[in-house]
């Protein structure tokens, strides 16, 4: 069953407003092509069942990142008649794309409470669709519907419409800016962000850049500016009490749970609420986090007002955080960070 409520991926959907979207037959390539295109910051990814037995596949690919990745949005795509719906679901999809609407899977995915994001070519295909509860219509395909024109006329009268363009959108800012002034919600890439000389040649990081860049001409293109979001406070160790001694004390003191990682402990409370306990001591008696949408643009930004940054910044695929060489005027240090959330 779907891990994930409809409420989330269809917000999330929203969010990123990028669906990839593949299939190939090879269990081993499926694996590091979802993961080098979450890599690059997508939590949703469309598995298209498009080949004999792939449904086995997609079981595998569940397995898998329910323990690899386990904030990963898998649904599953081509799906034309409701049986192969309810297989899927059954399967562990969050969500499922059609390249038709199917009014049979409208209600299979209702009655699971799963996002159901089927193909529609017209302006009453759009409407019908909405009808049966779809969120979210894909508009397929795209270009040969009428490109972003189409896409116009169709938000013109009902303007509370969204719709997800695939076929016919490029990896490239001129384009995607092009789908998103139009007034698309999302758009869906396959072959244009798996290419098939990197997938040959095993250059997944091309793949990862390229979803990477795709999602921040998406920001771009709706006018988003980056995001900076105080996420925690941060305290050290001291001669009178150790790292440990300090999250067990806020643990039991206020009933909150304490969690230990690589470098240091973090306290939450029930609302999500969190701070950290460095293990190692410090002439610093504290540290403010600043999680930001966009790491490098946030860098981009800082410097542009005169900030100056220590030259030791740490960057994964999954994290990305770098500290202010001043502190604020208190003397308090500065960390800013962006980390997949």
């Amino acid at each position: 069953m779907a891990k994930f409520s409809r409420v989330e991926v269809i917000n999330q959907v929203i969010a990123q407003g990028l669906v990839p979207l593949a299939y190939f037959p090879d269990l081993e390539l499926m694996k590091k092509i979802i993961t080098a295109s979450y890599e690059g910051g997508s939590r949703l990814f469309e598995f298209t069942n498009r080949g004999d037995n792939a449904v086995w596949i997609f079981v595998d690919l569940v397995k898998h990142f329910q323990k690899e990745i386990p904030d990963l949005i898998l649904g599953a795509g081509s799906i034309v008649d409701p049986g192969t719906a309810s297989l899927y679901l059954s399967s562990g999809a969050n969500f499922i794309v059609g390249s038709i609407f199917n009014p049979e899977i409208a209600r299979v995915c209702n009655r699971r409470k799963v996002a159901y994001m089927p193909g529609c070519s017209t302006a009453t295909e759009v409407s019908m669709a909405e009808e049966y509860g779809v969120e979210i219509a894909k508009i397929f395909p795209g270009e040969s519907a009428g490109g972003p024109g189409f896409v116009k006329s169709i938000l013109g009268p009902t303007p509370w419409t969204r719709v997800m363009i695939t076929g016919g959108v490029e990896d490239n800012p001129e384009n995607i800016t092009a789908w998103f002034k139009a007034g698309v919600t999302a758009v869906g890439m396959g072959s244009n962000l798996f290419k098939k000389a990197w997938i040959d040649a095993g250059d997944y990081g091309k793949i990862t850049a390229t979803v990477a860049s795709v999602l921040k001409w998406i920001r771009q293109a709706r006018g988003e500016k980056t995001e900076y979001h105080l996420e925690h406070m941060a305290i050290y160790p001291t001669d009178e009490a150790s790292a440990p001694e300090i999250a067990k004390w806020y643990a039991d003191t206020f009933n909150m749970k304490a969690k230990e990682g690589n470098s240091s402990y973090f306290i939450e409370g029930q609302t999500g609420a969190r701070f950290e306990i460095v293990k190692t001591a410090a002439p610093d008696k504290v540290h403010i986090a600043i999680w930001v949408s966009d790491f490098e643009d946030a860098v981009a930004e800082l410097k542009a007002k005169g900030i100056e940054l220590e030259d030791n910044a740490h960057i994964t695929p999954t994290f990305k955080s770098v500290y202010l060489k001043n502190p604020d005027p208190t003397g308090i240090r500065i960390h800013i960070y962006w980390r997949k959330i």
